[in-house]
């Protein structure tokens, strides 16, 4: 039977951020995934993903941030990779949405450089948009995007040039602790370790074995608007920074266009529960898309509603809609990440660090009781 130091299940965008960790810090570790590296049946993928530092989800996750930017930059120099750019973002609702008064309290919390504009203010900025003047804009110069696909690759390669061995195409059936180490079971035989990490994004319910937490996976949409020749160099990057709307009727966000697609706008909130996430419909829906295109009639009217492309991928939800990282409750040799919501892949650098920590000494540095697995038992 082989053995490792650590083994992490799952190697999207936490579980490669942690592999890579841990083979870095000396540890003879295996990664399994069922799919290859970078792909796109689960949470990390879709070309881009947001990372802001006034978080409106709540203060305490601003610490992490910090030191995720730092990790991110650090990635980028081991690497040689481009994989984030700060763009800033532009965040448009009502001053009384948790959006706004979120993202003001985390600055002010941690004297954050959050500028606050008017709608018409915003408007003469960037003319591309249309906000309803009673509305409060806010711009984050230090908010941006990663290049998701390009963040798990690096990671995944970073792991593999520190010593880690990853092996796709594996299935996990199971995992048990057993004589001071922990048995994961694959089609292939069992494998023991020391110490087990466990970052299988949608697949989480299944493997935790925590069943108080109740994870919920959820299908979302991104969609790709492909604006006129005319108004091409107004949504290009560099002239739109990325933006979100926080309508009472729902959340939605962009980024702008980075390749032949053209812009990227998904909404948040919503979404359809998945029960299988190995059998997901990938189809366009005409109504998340219609709920697309009223926002851009709303709020982006020169970018047209010409559909260039579209994808699907799955949030994991927790409760809570925060996070689940640290040891299991009942198993201080497994640390879990899971649970992510929808806002969690920012997080992946540091939430990687943070990993190796807990796997390794069973505490960490990094300000995480927030997010601690325990708060549901």
């Amino acid at each position: 039977m082989r053995r490792f130091d650590a083994i992490v299940v799952g190697l999207g965008g936490i579980g490669s951020a942690a592999a890579f960790h841990l083979a870095a810090r000396g540890c003879r570790v295996l990664g399994l995934d069922r799919f290859p590296i970078a792909h796109d049946r689960g949470s990390s993928h879709g070309q881009t993903r947001l990372i802001r530092l006034a978080y409106f989800e709540h203060p305490d996750y601003v610490p992490l941030l910090r030191r995720g930017y730092e990790l991110w930059r650090d990635l980028e120099a081991r690497t040689g990779r481009r994989l984030l750019v700060e763009s800033g973002l532009m965040m448009a609702g009502p001053s009384e949405s948790d959006v706004i008064r979120g993202a003001i309290a985390s600055a002010e919390t941690h004297g954050l450089a959050l500028a606050r504009l008017s709608a018409a203010e915003a408007c003469r900025r960037w003319p591309q948009f249309v906000i309803p003047a009673p509305w409060t804009v806010l711009h984050e110069e230090q908010a941006g995007y990663l290049f998701v696909e390009e963040c798990v690759a690096a990671h995944a390669a970073a792991a593999a040039a520190a010593g880690a061995t990853l092996e796709t195409d594996v299935r996990v059936g199971g995992w048990r602790t057993e004589r001071g180490g922990v048995v994961v079971t694959t089609e292939h035989g069992d494998i023991t370790a020391d110490r087990l990490v466990l970052a299988p994004g949608p697949w989480a319910d299944s493997l935790l074995h925590l069943p108080a937490a109740c994870l919920t996976v959820l299908r979302k949409s991104l969609f790709w608007y492909r604006p006129p020749a005319s108004h091409a160099h107004a949504f290009a990057a560099g002239a739109l920074p990325c933006f979100a709307f926080a309508a009472p009727h729902g959340f939605f966000y962009g980024f702008p266009t980075l390749d032949a697609r053209g812009v990227k706008i998904a909404e948040h909130s919503g979404g359809r529960v998945v029960a299988d996430p190995l059998h997901v419909d990938r189809a366009v829906d005409m109504h998340e898309q219609r709920r697309i295109d009223e926002v851009i009639a709303a709020h982006l009217p020169t970018l047209g509603t010409t559909v260039a492309d579209h994808v699907a991928c799955l949030y994991t939800m927790s409760p809570d809609h925060h996070f689940l990282v640290g040891l299991h409750p009942d198993h201080d040799r497994v640390a879990i990440a899971a649970g992510f919501s929808g806002h969690g892949f920012k997080f992946a650098s540091v939430m990687g660090e943070a990993i190796a920590d807990l796997a390794l000494s069973g505490t960490t540095p990094l300000p995480l009781g927030f997010l601690s697995p325990s708060r549901f038992c």
